[in-house]
């Protein structure tokens, strides 16, 4: 990942002419190969042998792309992993292969058929497409199924793609923002209510944290499986949780962490956790609990290292 990011950098100092916002308006051979998945040596021999695309160049003579060139190979690459030749596909013009792309999306579950038709309404900004993927994903397969097989592994991808500096953080807010709207609708639909004999959980963010669909997800899934949720939200401080937690007693607790510049360091967080509820069971999840080998986990904490682990968690309590 840093190699991509270097080259970035070094790239912009080569055309020092140009403005930060210009280079943002130009996507690199390596960011069409991040994102749409084709390498960088397959693109370069189907411009040669097929025309179908024609880089140009900065004024030092730097091959990019603009943003309908990574658009047309986006559909390109989706209808390529759908089984149709790049010699078929060359003899199409853009509309052409537009309109089938959309025909391969609406028809195809495949999840990564819908994780590419998700990246392309993200880089289009197209708020009703991305909706109608997820409207038929749903239809087809549940809330839990859309959320587990094509929501997060999208995320992950986006993720990967800011990362390497080949999307905007105005990408990320945006298709953030549609499935946040998404999870409370679904919660919202949900039409069960907990036993009187209930398990009761709290579910909350750190303070300074405000990445919220795993927390979103954890809420759908205790309601949906007929728990009690108490619901804090992003940005929670440890007094506020204290109180709450004296006051109404969970029997669990669930935390997501997802930003490393968190208010205190995770191991420290963990720690203070533990020893603040030490009676309490407390379920914790997110990169920064999940991609660590170094944290010393408390007793009473439980690693949820994905969706799964933490229905089958639900199962058997």
């Amino acid at each position: 990942m840093s190699n991509l990011v270097e080259k970035r950098l070094i790239d912009n100092k080569r055309d020092s002419k140009k403005s930060k916002k210009d280079y943002r308006d130009k996507y690199f051979i390596k960011d069409i190969e991040n994102i749409t998945g084709i390498k960088a040596y397959t693109l370069r021999i189907w411009e040669q042998r097929y025309g179908m695309l024609v880089p140009k160049r900065t004024e030092t003579n730097i091959r990019y792309y603009e943003e309908d060139d990574l658009k047309y190979m986006m559909n390109i690459a989706i209808l390529n992993a759908n089984g149709i030749k790049i010699s078929r596909i060359a003899q199409m013009d853009r509309e052409e292969v537009q309109q089938k792309t959309l025909s391969i999306s609406e028809n195809n579950s495949g999840h990564q058929s819908q994780i590419s038709a998700l990246s392309s309404a993200m880089f289009d900004f197209d708020e009703r497409e991305f909706n109608k993927i997820l409207s038929i994903n749903i239809l087809q397969l549940g809330m839990e199924q859309t959320t587990t097989n094509i929501i997060f592994p999208f995320l992950q991808h986006v993720g990967v793609l800011w990362l390497s500096g080949s999307i905007h953080i105005a990408h990320e807010h945006f298709i953030t923002n549609l499935i946040k709207q998404r999870m409370f609708v679904a919660i919202d639909q949900l039409n069960i209510l907990p036993s009187k004999d209930a398990k009761k959980y709290l579910l909350f963010l750190p303070n300074g944290e405000n990445h919220e669909l795993s927390l979103l997800f954890a809420s759908y899934l205790l309601r949906a499986n007929g728990k009690n949720v108490i619901y804090l939200g992003t940005s929670t401080p440890l007094d506020d949780l204290n109180k709450i937690h004296k006051l109404h007693n969970p029997d669990f607790v669930f935390c997501a962490l997802t930003n490393s510049n968190a208010a205190m360091p995770v191991q420290v967080y963990l720690n203070t956790l533990s020893r603040s509820w030490p009676n309490t069971q407390i379920l914790v999840t997110g990169p920064q609990i999940v991609k660590r080998r170094d944290l010393k986990i408390p007793s009473n904490c439980v690693v949820m290292n994905d969706p799964m682990s933490f229905l089958r968690f639900l199962e058997n309590n």
